[in-house]
């Protein structure tokens, strides 16, 4: 089977280096109100929509008893929701900064382009975010020929696959087998399964990993393939299909798939 379609991830991905604009803001956002918050915590559900996201912070029995102490309450949907609008402020204030693109993205786009492999994306930021950081990634040399978000499918974000679904009928997919999604969060690859496509984790400039560039490249060797296999085996205990380094590992991945598929 030919593959047909590239479905990226944006932040962590193929933009913003270690996913740091949206952990800047939501550590901002609650911040503003009154709660403490760590990167870690931030991270782990890190892909989601930003509401559900959200959400899924203040479940957690840290965070949970950090607001109890400051509202004397447990938090609520509101509160998930004034955090979220507290966090699109922030983050439109951010986002060209965090929009430049990862590493090997454009060699990897142009192999796509040359194999006749279109191009789509995902992504947990609105529309109104997205506006910036496409403007940004199309000046650095970088232009899907599809980008959908959350507001394109009636607020269900990542892990649900309907953004997928989005792209396969915008390009004129049929086929979820001849479709790749390539992220860099758990909720990627389980997005990508619940789609039912071949999914790639990708570790270098990840999520997962959550370092800038220049952390990581200061790690020694043994550190960085300490980091290295355990966003690997986090990828592959969530159905991931194959993991990569980064994007230069992508063409050689599809070529090896073709080619065992005859």
């Amino acid at each position: 089977m030919k593959i047909k379609m590239v479905i990226f991830d944006w932040a962590g991905t193929t933009v913003d280096y270690g996913c740091f604009a949206p952990v800047d803001a939501l550590r901002t956002a609650f911040s503003m109100y009154q709660i403490a918050v760590s990167e870690k915590a931030i991270r782990e559900p890190m892909g989601m929509a930003k509401i559900d996201h959200i959400k899924a912070m203040l479940k957690m029995p840290d965070i949970a008893r950090a607001f109890y102490d400051v509202y004397d309450r447990n938090p609520n949907g509101e509160d998930a929701r004034r955090i979220y609008d507290l966090y699109r402020v922030v983050i439109m204030q951010s986002l060209a900064q965090f929009s430049t693109l990862t590493p090997y993205v454009q060699e990897c786009v142009a192999w796509l382009r040359e194999h006749d492999i279109v191009i789509g994306s995902t992504t947990s930021y609105t529309d109104q975010m997205m506006e910036v950081v496409t403007a940004v990634a199309k000046q650095n040399g970088y232009e899907p020929d599809a980008c959908f978000s959350t507001d394109s499918s009636n607020g269900y974000g990542k892990p649900y696959p309907y953004m997928i679904f989005r792209n396969m009928e915008k390009l004129g997919v049929a086929e979820v087998r001849s479709v790749i999604k390539v992220g860099d969060t758990i909720t990627d690859i389980r997005e990508g399964k619940n789609a039912g496509v071949y999914t790639v984790g990708v570790m270098e400039g990840s999520a997962e990993i959550g370092m800038s560039k220049e952390a990581y490249e200061a790690l020694s060797a043994t550190e960085k393939q300490k980091r290295i296999a355990k966003a690997g085996k986090r990828y592959l205990c969530a159905g991931a299909d194959a993991v990569i380094l980064n994007l230069s590992e992508l063409p050689g991945l599809i070529a090896r798939l073709e080619a065992k598929a005859g």
